[in-house]
């Protein structure tokens, strides 16, 4: 089994890879069975959408602060193990963006798309899902539609619910609503189409956001599952992604 390790680039994750690559070699992303990252969620955000497509899986050991979807550190028996790991596929969301000069742009987002007020005006949005209207106005500092993969990130932060990481669902959460200011949110079929359209746009300027790529001052944002990219993520046997996602249901 060939192995490709990319860090953090932090001193302890720079010196672990170091370790690694005298002990099992390294070769390549194009070349590699098994990418290993060493760091942190961001990292392994990163890494995900660097293989995305390419079929490669994605074991992570933790660098980082969180680690939601790393392994712990062992050099140790790296073979051996990632031959009895847990797989988890996900799909990314299609995030597709009409800009204020009526460009159309495009990004993928593992975790969630996310929708911002850019100024201290409270931005205000119509949401259509599979094209009619749902809601006709939220006045918010923004929204985001999280995939069951992010739906213990950001979405869990603004109160949004959590999905089991199997479940064909979505999770639509406001940011700060104010008005209608007792609607929490939707839970959607994987097959919905979600589109954001700004008001008052000129004076309540809005940013869309596709887990790190941004773009300003959007009038209209449609966001769809994409079946076509999907990316596989390893965890050691007893730790897997939906156990993760399971026990953080019960965390109080």
């Amino acid at each position: 089994m060939t192995f490709c390790i990319v860090t953090n680039e932090t001193p302890a994750a720079i010196a672990a890879a170091a370790r690694l690559r005298d002990r099992y070699g390294m070769v390549s992303l194009e070349d590699a069975d098994v990418v290993v990252a060493l760091g942190g969620d961001g990292l392994m955000l990163q890494t995900l959408h660097q293989v995305m497509g390419s079929g490669k899986p994605v074991y992570g050991m933790n660098f980082g602060s969180v680690g939601f979807m790393m392994n712990n550190f062992s050099e140790d028996d790296l073979d051996e193990r990632l031959k009895v790991v847990q797989q988890t596929q996900i799909y990314p969301l299609s995030m597709n963006v009409l800009d204020a000069s009526g460009t159309s742009r495009s990004a993928l987002a593992i975790n969630e798309v996310s929708l911002f007020r850019s100024t201290y005006q409270a931005a205000k949005l119509q949401i259509l899902v599979d094209g009619e209207v749902r809601l006709d106005e939220l006045i918010c500092d923004g929204a985001l539609l999280a995939t069951p993969a992010g739906s213990t990130a950001y979405n869990l932060s603004a109160h949004g619910p959590i999905l089991p990481i199997e479940a064909p669902l979505l999770a639509l959460t406001p940011i700060s609503p104010f008005r209608p200011r007792r609607w929490r949110g939707a839970i959607l079929s994987n097959r919905a189409e979600v589109t954001f359209i700004t008001r008052e746009a000129e004076k309540r300027p809005v940013s869309a956001v596709a887990d790190n790529v941004e773009f300003q001052n959007v009038r209209e944002v449609t966001v769809r599952e994409d079946r076509t990219h999907g990316v596989t993520l390893l965890f050691d046997p007893g730790t897997s992604l939906e156990e993760r996602v399971l026990s953080e249901q019960f965390r109080f």
